[in-house]
């Protein structure tokens, strides 16, 4: 079991930067695969970045690769997500996910079994 609660969101202007948090709880963090999706009103939810384990790889949709960085810190059972250089078509609620067992499909939504609540990134032009 995983509990997930995002926080960091906010309203920001284009060109900006904000960290998202993803505090879990639950004495296996470490071994989850862990990863940021994102959710515009009238869109699917979108694949952002994942990070494995043990932080050796990350990966990241190409909309956001060179922007945004995905890490994580097992010791405080956190994920990170560092947004930079924002874009108003970034705006969306941003949801940090969990996936117990790696399958190589860390874009996938429906890899994932573990989700937060979710939080707002609003990116003004």
């Amino acid at each position: 079991q995983l509990r997930l609660v995002e926080s960091g969101g906010g309203l920001v202007q284009a060109g900006g930067s904000l960290r998202l948090s993803c505090a879990a709880s639950g004495r296996t963090f470490s071994s989850y695969t862990m990863a940021w999706f994102r959710q515009a009103p009238g869109r699917e939810r979108d694949f952002v970045g994942a990070v494995l384990w043990n932080s050796d790889h990350a990966y990241y949709a190409d909309s956001v690769k060179g922007r945004f960085t995905i890490s994580r810190d097992n010791a405080k059972n956190t994920v990170y997500l560092q947004m930079n250089s924002l874009k108003p078509e970034d705006t969306a609620v941003y949801y940090c996910a969990g996936d117990q067992y790696y399958s190589g499909r860390y874009y996938l939504p429906t890899e994932y079994d573990y989700w937060g609540q979710g939080t707002q990134v609003t990116v003004s032009s």
